[in-house]
């Protein structure tokens, strides 16, 4: 009998630790790091299901985006290279993007020879591609070698048509297309208006759709290995969420005696409570649209065969488009190098491991996906292809291991729609410099003692500034990074602009 008793015990624990055959990647679009209410701890916004889910993931207190805006990052995801390599730099659609090929040696002054770009501003932004390069082995096309059905719901925003979801390795494709939100017929509610997705009953919210079409796929492929990947449009603008759920959060919001604050972030200005009623709401219907996935694998009797990542595409909005969310104690927000814009909720569930409940530290960002789903499931690497993303597996097998202190690099040489300006940035343990390409200056913070990155060091840790500045132009000429370059027709002082 106790033969048989410590047999049942070890059952799990030897279920555990097989490695997981299958993948669900949840990616929201603009959630900011402080978004989640994983502890009770917010009185305003609610996630209840991730609060749950937490409890048997990692959290990763320094994860990170590979760009404060979206595009970028999704294409690290899909590629596990750095925007700057894959040239993928800003939000695809905008007035710069290039379809085709840029050369290395191009010629900035041919690229601008047209009005668009012009502006009294004193750097014209550099040309990006607007569309995953040549060549690439993307996430969903290494899994699908290896026999996996592969499931896409949501944004895509990685090219034109020809290089949509289908293009690029996923079997099923459910409302990804160029849009960078849900901009037609009625946005999030039903009729979509978007060709990639059935319209569902009139007044069917777009969350709950998304959530219901992926935990359909998990049921319907529960006897192969799968990834499916959800990526919602929530919580991008336009600010919409259902009416009972609105009426909740301005009922709250009153009970709380809540009010809407900001402070200066020049040239705008910074929310800095939780008060956005819409907002809330929104986050509350993502969170149970991924209730929806996470009882679709518990009653598929798989969440003990399934990985599990959640994370965000870029920092909360808060300094623009009617600056929803705040991400304080972090400075700013989407479209910012400072870290308001580039850290992210990122949790991580690997049945193998265990560890729920569990913190750590290690720096991670997008481009380390790749590998590390690879590792987890017991599949080669593809260094060609994941040229930047390094596996944090052993982060999962034991969150206590000390940071490695590794150096991370984000590029964005383009004006925000949210206010940042051009600049490359990098993190090394807790170092992080910005180097700001409008006005030539950098700024040098320690994380550690100053998250909100408030007291510049630059000039009392000279010897730290100038190492991480060499650092960041080696990683430039690396990358083969394209720069802004100087506008000629800049009227002004172009250092004190």
């Amino acid at each position: 009998m106790k033969t048989l008793a410590l047999s049942l015990l070890l059952i799990p624990l030897l279920h555990a630790a097989e490695k997981p055959r299958n993948i669900v990647f949840i990616l929201v679009d603009d959630l900011g790091v402080t978004d989640v209410n994983l502890d009770g701890s917010d009185p305003f916004y609610e996630t209840p299901n991730l609060a749950k889910f937490a409890k048997t993931a990692v959290n990763f207190t320094n994860g990170y985006s590979s760009c404060p805006v979206c595009s970028p990052t999704r294409s690290a995801i899909m590629t596990g290279q750095n925007p700057a390599r894959t040239r993928n730099t800003d939000y695809f659609g905008g007035p710069n993007e290039f379809l085709d090929p840029i050369p290395a040696d191009y010629d900035p002054l041919k690229i601008f020879g047209k009005p668009g770009p012009k502006s009294n501003r004193p750097l014209w932004p550099a040309p990006y591609l607007g569309r995953l390069p040549d060549g690439t082995t993307t996430l969903a096309q290494a899994f699908r070698k290896h026999g996996y059905a592969t499931f896409f719901a949501g944004k895509w925003h990685l090219g034109p048509e020809g290089h949509f979801p289908e293009d690029h390795g996923f079997d099923i494709n459910i409302g990804g297309g160029r849009g960078g939100g849900p901009y037609g017929g009625k946005k999030y509610f039903s009729p979509y208006g978007n060709p990639k997705i059935k319209d569902g009953s009139p007044g069917e919210h777009l969350d709950e759709r998304l959530g219901r079409e992926t935990a359909d796929f998990i049921k319907a492929n529960k006897d192969k290995p799968f990834l499916a990947y959800l990526s919602f449009y929530a919580v991008h603008t336009p600010l919409m969420a259902p009416g009972d759920l609105v009426k909740k959060y301005e009922a709250k919001r009153k009970r709380l005696g809540l009010k809407d604050e900001y402070a200066p972030e020049p040239p705008r200005e910074n929310r800095t409570v939780h008060s956005h009623a819409v907002y809330a709401a929104m986050i509350e219907s993502m969170d149970a649209a991924c209730g929806q996935v996470f009882d679709a694998l518990e009653e598929s009797r798989l969440a003990e065969s399934t990985l599990v990542v959640f994370t965000s595409d870029n920092g909360g909005l808060s300094t623009s488009e009617g600056s929803p969310t705040t991400n304080l104690p972090y400075r700013a927000g989407k479209g910012w190098l400072y870290e308001g814009g580039i850290r992210v909720p990122l949790l991580v569930r690997n049945p193998a491991t265990g560890n729920g409940g569990s913190t750590t530290a290690e720096p991670v960002y997008s481009t380390d996906f790749y590998p590390t789903l690879l590792a987890a499931t017991g599949h080669d690497a593809l260094p060609d292809q994941h040229k930047d993303g390094i596996s944090f597996l052993r982060y999962l097998e034991k969150p206590d291991t000390a940071p490695s202190g590794r150096m991370m690099f984000w590029h964005y040489p383009h004006w925000g729609n949210q206010g940042g300006s051009p600049g490359t940035a990098v993190r090394m343990g807790k170092w992080k410099l910005i180097r700001w390409q409008w006005h030539e200056r950098v700024e040098l913070f320690d994380l550690e003692a100053d998250p909100g990155e408030k007291n510049d060091l630059s000039k009392e840790q000279p010897k730290i500034a100038g190492d991480l500045f060499a650092h960041i132009n080696y990683y430039l000429t690396q990358t083969k990074a394209l720069q802004p370059h100087k506008n000629p027709d800049f009227k002004g002082d172009f250092k004190k602009w």
